[in-house]
């Protein structure tokens, strides 16, 4: 599924995060940023181990807070690593959430970075509910593009099609 707003084209895909040919990837990463399950691990595999090398100098990451790496061995040139939130049904979550994209968001442009793919910041591990974070997260991409952005290419690639259904059911139901 794929929409364009302001000459930003919104894109969602199901696949492997890992193979995106986008300049840069986001890593659902944890606050060390360390290779782990899920995202983390899948993309440190890939990128092979000079990126936890990398990681290691950059002292960890914030909820809420986004850094920059290089790709290495990944097809995208740049990793940008962002920590959701552990979902606690807290007022604090979706604030957490919205702003995990935001700042990679505003990364990938200090970068001068035209395409990013995101996965599900949060959905997996750290238990936040897929339609909550769905909702979020595009809300949030959508009011960033509508405020004018040099980001050509915003994709979600979400690893399995029940995600996936999620995040279109989510999208058409946005009034944009």
């Amino acid at each position: 599924m794929k929409l364009e707003i302001n000459n930003t084209v919104l894109e969602l895909a199901q696949g492997d995060i890992t193979k995106q040919k986008t300049e840069a990837v986001v890593n659902a990463a944890n606050k060390r940023l360390a290779p782990g399950g899920g995202v983390a691990g899948a993309i440190h595999n890939a990128a092979g181990p000079k990126l936890w090398k990398e990681c290691k100098k950059l002292n960890g990451c914030e909820t809420g807070e986004a850094k920059i790496t290089k790709g290495y061995q990944l097809p995208a040139k740049h990793v940008i690593h962002t920590v959701g939130p552990v979902y606690s049904d807290s007022p604090k979550d979706p604030e957490l959430l919205a702003s995990c994209y935001q700042e990679s968001l505003k990364l990938a442009e200090k970068n001068n970075i035209k395409s990013i793919t995101f996965p599900a910041i949060s959905t997996g591990a750290f238990g936040y509910p897929t339609n909550e974070a769905a909702k979020i997260a595009l809300e949030t991409v959508i009011d960033y593009i509508k405020n004018g952005t040099g980001i050509e290419l915003i994709r979600f690639v979400l690893y399995n099609s029940s995600t996936f259904d999620v995040h279109q059911e989510t999208l058409q139901s946005i009034n944009i």
